[in-house]
């Protein structure tokens, strides 16, 4: 089968032994487990199909997914739901303060799916997110991972009022592939909410897949967009295809690719890049804001 631009396609049943990673398990594995299914909470981590949950739930790390776990959007690469969301859950973020005060967390994600349904686009539940684990844990150092919520400046205000410790926006991709994999997103339009977290005073973040079919040359452009956009923090990671049904990978990026990339994001002005074939946009978030 082909690829996005007409490469071969890397098989869905064979992975390079770089992806191979252990099976969850351990008592603190189990501790999180247990602690997110009596909350009625979702994580990215197991919506998304994440890799890395064995690793992170083991160092008792999540990133929790709050506004429901149904996504108004239809990107072809992302593993979670998609569908006509529920009412908005007025508990969930009282229930996420308390999953993160139980785990003691010195450092949490909170993310969301899209809600284009909701005139904010869940920019207020953020905020009372925000408020609840502040109330209960104020040590505590929050990263949001935020959609884009059509371009509203109304909600992008209500998030920069709340100054999170880091404000993060996936790229996701080159936009010459936005089409294919994001259709109902907008390049320009993530490169200017990153832009206006940097002008509200927030420490901004994107993330970039790679392995869809994309040149180094691309790759070299998305960053310097970042860049001339006030993001100085990235992360850099292999796409997987999460079932036959989502886009196949094109390409398996080698380690040393990674590494590559890794250095030249820092030599362009990059504060930090975080880059690996498992690396996601939430692995290792409490030492990449420490970096």
């Amino acid at each position: 089968m082909g690829g996005l631009n007409g490469h071969a396609t890397a098989s869905f049943e064979r992975k390079p032994p770089w992806l191979k990673v252990k099976l969850p398990g351990g008592s603190s594995f189990v501790k999180v487990k247990g602690l997110i299914e009596k909350k009625h909470l979702s994580t990215v981590c197991e919506s998304a199909h994440c890799p890395n949950i064995g690793e992170c739930w083991s160092r008792q790390t999540a990133t929790f997914m709050i506004l429901g776990d149904q996504c108004t959007r239809n990107c072809s690469f992302c593993a979670v739901s998609k569908g006509l969301p529920q009412p908005l859950d007025a508990d969930e973020p009282r229930r996420v303060a308390e999953a993160v005060e139980a785990l003691d967390l010195q450092y949490v994600v909170v993310t969301s799916v899209t809600r284009d349904d909701l005139d904010d686009g869940g920019a207020a539940h953020f905020v009372r997110t925000v408020q609840e684990i502040r109330s209960v844990r104020p040590q505590c150092k929050i990263e949001l991972l935020i959609p884009d919520f059509q371009g509203s400046r109304s909600a992008m205000n209500q998030i920069i009022d709340i100054q999170p410790d880091i404000l993060n926006h996936n790229i996701e991709t080159i936009p010459r592939l936005y089409p294919t994999v994001r259709p109902q997103a907008d390049y320009q339009r993530s490169l200017i909410v990153l832009n206006s977290a940097h002008q509200g005073g927030l420490v901004s973040k994107s993330g970039l897949m790679v392995g869809l079919g994309e040149t180094t040359d691309e790759i070299f452009q998305v960053m310097g967009d970042l860049l001339d956009h006030n993001c100085r923090r990235l992360t850099i990671g292999q796409y997987l295809q999460p079932s036959r049904a989502h886009l196949p990978v094109v390409r398996y990026v080698k380690p040393e690719e990674f590494e590559y990339y890794k250095v030249k994001g820092r030599e362009m002005g990059f504060r930090h890049v975080e880059s690996g074939p498992l690396v996601r946009s939430s692995y290792h978030a409490d030492e990449q804001a420490r970096a």
